[in-house]
């Protein structure tokens, strides 16, 4: 199995609120759970209403598939977000039979 993890984070110029900030994101995770069919979550900075840390997480059984749908996330995030793409980290490790990431460290999602 294929684990492949995208982190991105959002500049939220314009938001006064957590509630601006609640509705783009909450918009923007909907749009993309239902297009890619992955798992998605508001990871980081939850206090700011001006900066979004988003992690989205897909599996598969081909790495070089899961790249192309990860880069689809992305331009799809970028074409559609109400707000600028500051960053973004992709990774994908391969999980072994035996329950380890094989020569891998499992990705780090989110920032502390």
């Amino acid at each position: 199995m294929v684990v492949g993890v995208l982190e991105v984070t959002l500049i939220l110029e314009g938001n006064h609120s957590f509630k601006d900030k609640r509705r783009v994101v909450k918009s923007l995770l909907g749009r993309v759970k239902a297009r890619f069919n992955c798992s998605a979550s508001e990871v980081g900075a939850q206090n700011s209403h001006g900066l979004a840390v988003l992690g989205f997480t897909v599996c598969g059984s081909e790495q070089r598939i899961l790249n192309s749908v990860l880069d689809r996330l992305l331009n799809f995030i970028e074409d559609n977000a109400e707000a600028e793409v500051a960053e973004a980290q992709k990774d994908t490790a391969v999980w072994s039979d035996t329950g380890d990431f094989e020569d891998h460290e499992p990705p780090a999602i989110g920032k502390d």
